[in-house]
């Protein structure tokens, strides 16, 4: 009889039978949980926070992302679309981040359970053929096969192994505390990665500029940015508020360090409530205040130079600080007047020297950044600001397109400039200092802290501690003759366990004499 081999009984399988759904999920969760998957995320993790270092989030200075945008028309509305200034809150990220966490429990969770039941269960007994293992030993001797076997179980406790005697031999086992550390790693990174989803739900921060004499209200309003979690409402901040009474900078004047900065110093007046009494508290660099939660940084500071504008009708359009941002070690710094209200509407852009130099090569620059010659050079302009169109302006920046330029002059204190046309009178009357505060809340900063410790003590528990086996085997051969044999194993592929079959040979061969 012949087998056709094309009919359906006798051709041979293609692959592996259909998975079920429930089957089909098993595998899913096997993948996900495996050690490779959790590297692949954590490697995905790292590479999607990238663009949140690199470049501006809507978060913390929506201007900027604005103008990012504007200057990148093709590629700036798709990146917007994509999240990209938005990072830590894009769905992307967020799926990256679950899945991480859950890779990572479903690893741990079944480890742990296995390792729990390894520490309480007892060493394994000598395999059959003790003889291959690493380090094996034999010698004989006198001595009763049982008074071996004590001996061994003695010395092994003695060395803190764990101990388990059956019929002939002993088994001794070491190093737990290697997977322990695993496993303490693995759920100290589960940890932080609660803590770091905690504090990004729940802390915010931001910048605000405050000038000597002039105060800050811990709203939202008040801040220069601001950025916080999902889960912050900002209409609940802290209620405190603070003075900034004077601030205290010196600079250091010898040849070596020219111009080293040597002291910053910041005098607070501080209400934690609105009624409540004030403190006085001094900030300085990485000395921060804590306030109701949070905690203000003092992080850079400025110059102010205090510019009286006068309108053509002669009305007083500002005689406050102007703020100017540095731009270079010497202080050379820039600054903008804007004075809408103004007959004609005004615009300033500004220079301020502390230390005023001019040269044919660089021009009008700073050469200390102490205020020993301060000096401002003005570039005033008149027309339409554009802060009627409705587009957001940073007020450190002065859009010219529509006004026409008045003239250019250069102010010591106490000097004044007409401006040409009868437009009005702009004077150098003094100058004050700011400084620049970072106030953060961010809640999940101890406990990161804590987990992020424990994770390397786990880490290094792990990489120090090795897992190993000793095995010893005592057989009477008659005539007083008592074959004993040692051996160990290394539960890990590095290392060499012939050290500690060793020392077990040695004991034993001082208590048991060949």
């Amino acid at each position: 009889m012949s087998i056709d081999l094309d009919t359906p009984t006798a051709r041979e399988p293609s692959g592996p039978p259909p998975l079920d759904t429930a089957g089909f999920l098993r595998w899913c969760w096997r993948q996900l949980t495996s050690m490779r998957i959790a590297l692949i995320l954590l490697f995905l993790l790292a590479v999607a926070s990238i663009p949140g270092s690199v470049l501006p989030q809507r978060g913390l200075d929506p201007i900027r992302v604005t103008d990012w945008i504007d200057g990148n028309p093709t590629w700036g509305p798709i990146m917007d679309r994509l999240g990209f200034f938005d990072v830590y809150a894009a769905p992307w990220f967020a799926a990256i981040y679950l899945l991480l966490f859950i890779s990572v429990i479903g690893c741990v969770i079944p480890r742990t359970r296995q390792h729990w039941r390894a520490m309480r269960g007892t060493p394994p007994p000598p395999p059959r053929f003790l003889d291959r293992m690493p380090g094996f030993r034999t010698w004989t001797t006198a001595t009763p096969a049982d008074d071996v076997l004590d001996a061994a179980a003695t010395d092994l406790r003695a060395r803190r192994w764990r101990v388990d005697r059956g019929p002939g031999w002993v088994a001794a086992e070491k190093g737990y505390l290697r997977e322990t550390g695993n496993l303490l790693f693995h759920a100290a990174l589960i940890a932080l990665l609660i803590s770091v989803a905690y504090g990004a739900l729940f802390g915010w921060r931001g910048n605000v500029i405050v000038r000597e004499g002039t105060g800050f209200s811990n709203t939202l309003t008040q801040y220069d940015a601001w950025g916080g979690g999902r889960l912050v409402n900002p209409d609940n901040l802290p209620p405190f508020s603070f003075t900034l009474e004077d601030f205290r900078v010196d600079f250091e004047r010898s040849e070596a360090q020219l111009g080293a900065p040597r002291l910053f110093e910041a005098d607070l007046v501080v209400r934690p409530e609105p009624g409540a009494p004030t403190d006085a508290v001094m900030v300085r660099v990485n000395e921060p205040m804590s306030v109701d939660g949070a905690k203000v940084f003092l992080v850079g500071h400025g110059y102010a130079p205090i510019l009286e504008l006068r309108d053509a009708l002669g009305r007083v359009m500002n005689e406050d600080g102007v703020i100017f941002l540095p731009q270079d070690g010497n202080f050379t710094s820039t600054g903008v007047l804007k004075a809408p209200d103004a007959t004609p509407s005004l615009g300033f852009e500004g220079l301020f020297l502390p230390t005023a130099a001019l040269d044919d090569v660089r021009g009008p620059h700073s050469i200390f950044p102490a205020p020993d010659d301060p000096a401002v050079f003005l570039s005033a302009w008149a027309g339409d600001l554009g802060l009627d169109e409705g587009v957001p302006q940073s007020v450190y920046a002065l859009d010219t397109e529509g006004m026409t330029q008045l003239g250019l002059e250069a102010l010591r204190p106490g000097e004044s400039w007409d401006l040409p046309g009868g437009n009005g009178t702009v004077e150098f009357i003094g100058l004050q200092r700011w400084a620049s505060f970072q106030i953060a809340h961010d809640p999940g900063k101890e406990p990161a802290l804590i987990s992020a410790i424990v994770a390397l003590v786990g880490l290094m528990l792990s990489l120090f501690i090795r897992r190993r086996r000793v095995w010893v085997r005592a057989t009477s051969e008659g005539a007083g003759v008592t074959v004993v044999s040692t051996a160990g194993l290394m539960r890990s592929d590095e290392g060499d366990v012939s050290a500690d079959v060793d020392a077990v040979t040695e004991a034993l061969a001082e208590r048991t004499p060949a």
